[in-house]
């Protein structure tokens, strides 16, 4: 997401750059080339006429001419002034009220709010609360059938609505089938339409007033751009919205809605959708992904992907083996396992400052494939050979790569590098963060 962006205002800022002192002449050519980048991504016009002004406003004062540092100042500014733009301060769900509380799910067909539902009900379990899935849907092919799916690959439990159902009668009866459940938050998914209609909305009003929701959150797809600020403004005006899933936003390069909404709406975009599986749902933190359109990098969310994945006993285990010097292939092989769960190498690697805009690591695909080879490889090896990797001859290679799919090469590759990793551990054992930087010397 924001790829395009990025990159313009990365050539712009380079420019500024090169310039050392800053007038107000380079100041307005830059300021100039950032609107119509800002414009190209579908960022409303009337907030990218407005954020230029704020930064001009700032840019042109003392802030930025008297600074050491006038180009790295600048960036500074419209760092600031993209995160106000999108909300400052990431805005949480509101689960307030007697239990079981209520939160409504809303948008146009397609949006993605039957996933969404199964994806905030993940992120409500981490909470150490008790999600019920309410499908509300009963016009939608399959939308019920969808839902109660999602519920038993999520050992989720779900109100079991039928076609005929009125939606209203749904979360009547399902607040009280919640509540017998023990379960303490329902995910109420409603129906949607092609377009914006008023019986959409009439139906819409009578569940509302029916579950007294805590939240209303509005699931606009980020790939209609301006098309998703314009629906935000129109359910808000019908339900008084609560707040916005941006869902999709791995599939949109342009990401002009994320910036446009909160100004236009005055709601926050809560949560964005960034993948298709169940934990692809993070939430949206303004500061943090002004850091990542600006080409600054993520690390706080790559933290936090990290300690939501790693066991602390195994870690605790690990560190221990590290010291000792018997990181065997199973633990390479655990390692491999815990990046995958944290999601595309390509995002991690785009999160991290510095390293994203590179063009080498841009044009870097890494394959899913090769993580699933590696693991089948070591899988396929027997406990001894796991552990003494040493007794791995020729035969025992044949062997494994036969029982893993691969060829001898592959074999001969990932004992390249589990070595490599070895060494790499030996030397940081023994001279801690020198020796890991003297191992990166050339010579």
């Amino acid at each position: 997401m924001f790829d395009n962006l990025t990159d313009k205002l990365s050539l712009v800022f380079k420019k500024l750059k090169g310039h050392g002192k800053l007038t107000e002449k380079n100041i307005e050519e830059g300021l100039k080339e950032v609107r119509i980048a800002l414009l190209e991504a579908d960022v409303h016009y009337k907030i990218v006429k407005k954020l230029i002004a704020d930064i001009k406003e700032r840019a042109i004062g003392q802030e930025v001419m008297a600074s050491l540092t006038p180009s790295q100042q600048l960036i500074k500014i419209v760092n600031d002034e993209l995160t106000l733009l999108m909300g400052s301060s990431n805005e949480d769900l509101c689960l307030s009220g007697s239990p079981p509380v209520s939160i409504m799910l809303v948008g146009l067909q397609g949006s993605g709010k039957t996933t969404t539902a199964g994806k905030l009900s993940v992120l409500l379990r981490k909470k150490g609360k008790k999600p019920y899935l309410v499908p509300a849907d009963v016009y939608r092919p399959a939308a019920i059938e969808q839902l109660t799916k999602l519920g038993q690959q999520l050992s989720v439990p779900v109100f079991p609505s039928s076609a005929g159902m009125d939606p209203v009668q749904i979360c009547q009866e399902a607040r009280i089938s919640a509540h017998q459940e023990g379960c303490d938050t329902l995910l109420i998914d409603t129906a949607g339409r092609l377009h914006i209609d008023e019986e959409l909305m009439t139906e819409l009003c009578r569940i509302k007033d029916t579950a007294q929701p805590s939240d209303i959150l509005l699931v606009a797809d980020a790939m209609t751009g301006q098309d998703a600020v314009n629906i935000a403004n129109a359910f808000d005006k019908a339900l008084d919205i609560g707040g916005v899933v941006l869902s999709k936003m791995d599939g949109d390069a342009r990401g002009g809605a994320a910036i446009s909404i909160k100004s236009i709406t005055g709601k926050p975009i809560k949560f964005i959708g960034i993948g298709e599986k169940l934990n692809d749902l993070e939430i949206f933190h303004p500061d943090r992904m002004s850091s990542q359109i600006l080409g600054m990098g993520d690390v706080l969310t790559i933290i936090e992907k990290a300690q939501s994945m790693v066991d602390e006993k195994k870690a605790a285990e690990l560190q221990k083996k590290l010291k000792q010097n018997q990181f065997t292939l199973d633990d390479f092989r655990d390692q491999m396992v815990q990046i995958r769960k944290m999601g595309s190498l390509n995002d991690l690697i785009s999160m991290i400052p510095g390293i994203g805009k590179s063009k080498q690591i841009k044009n870097l695909k890494v394959d899913k494939k090769e993580f699933v080879k590696i693991e089948a490889m070591i899988n396929s090896m027997t406990p001894q050979e796991r552990r003494q990797y040493t007794i791995i001859n020729g035969k025992r290679r044949k062997r494994i790569a036969k029982g893993s799919g691969t060829s001898v090469q592959d074999i001969n590759q990932l004992l390249k590098n589990y070595t490599q990793v070895m060494k790499m551990i030996k030397k940081f054992s023994k001279g801690g963060m020198r020796g890991i930087s003297r191992s990166m010397l050339p010579f």
